[in-house]
């Protein structure tokens, strides 16, 4: 798609998906470089287009005394320092409409946190700043209302949309895939991203610590690229048991390179001409 394209530029692999993937939020220099690094270079040989992702603040933690960042200039710098020794495009999340301009002076793609994916004001001020946008489908939404999104963001003159599934409420404690939403939001025109951690969230949990079921971030992959995701988006962490956040849902980094290994074997088995 020339919108990706644009995107990774001479790093751009058409026929494989491609990977967001880092630590859920900036904790400190040595996570975010190491983790760029390792994944930078599995990417390279397996020839997965990768953008880094990591939060430069938790707007949206449970409890009151949850870590949230080190800074945002702080955490901006570092995400700009990613993309620059790496040759790679890096992403972070925005909470506000304010919060768009000034993460765009150090990102490529400005992601729109699922909660928030209907605030006109977040969407357009995103849309305005000519980076790339990446919805999350809201928990409570379905994939074609998703439409109403990418339409606010191209009637504000930009064409780099990118829509991530990231699961749908069930119950109050536990979410569910359908991946029927994979190829409906592909009708809106868009490249599509199955959120492979935080669909595997187990939310409002009674000790303020939203937890996970990470043994099953493969099974949510495989599921994604047979039905057609474009992109897959995995939060991966050396040692997630210590993750300042969202511990509970993120893959081990040792166990990443041989998880897309076996994806990249199963998207050349179903797309095989």
């Amino acid at each position: 798609m020339k919108t990706l394209q644009a995107l990774f530029k001479e790093q751009y692999h058409p026929e494989n998906f491609f990977l967001i993937a880092g630590p859920c939020v900036i904790e400190d220099e040595d996570l975010v470089m190491g983790v760029a690094e390792k994944v930078s270079a599995m990417c390279k040989r397996l020839n997965i287009s990768y953008v880094f992702k990591a939060s430069y603040r938790k707007a949206n933690r449970t409890s009151i005394h949850s870590f949230t960042g080190i800074g945002d200039v702080e955490g901006l710098d570092l995400l700009q320092k990613v993309g620059k020794t790496f040759h790679l495009p890096v992403t972070s999340d925005i909470h506000s409409a304010a919060e768009a301009a000034m993460a765009a002076a150090y990102v490529d793609v400005l992601q729109i946190p699922a909660f928030l994916c209907r605030q006109t004001d977040i969407l357009l001020a995103a849309a305005d700043t000519g980076k790339f946008v990446n919805v999350k489908k809201g928990q409570f939404l379905s994939g074609e209302s998703m439409k109403f999104a990418v339409e606010k963001i191209r009637q504000a003159g930009n064409e780099h949309v990118l829509l991530t599934e990231r699961g749908t409420t069930f119950g109050y404690q536990d979410l569910v895939v359908d991946y029927r939403n994979i190829p409906v939001m592909k009708g809106l025109g868009a490249p599509v991203i199955m959120d492979c951690t935080h669909s595997l969230q187990q939310p409002n949990q009674p000790g303020g610590v939203t937890g996970g079921n990470p043994q099953m971030i493969g099974t949510i992959a495989k599921a994604a690229i047979a039905t057609g995701a474009d992109g897959l988006f995995i939060e991966t962490h050396p040692d997630p048991a210590c993750a300042k956040s969202d511990g509970a849902n993120m893959l081990r980094l040792d166990l990443l390179e041989p998880l897309l290994e076996e994806l990249v074997r199963l998207r050349e088995a179903v797309y095989k001409k």
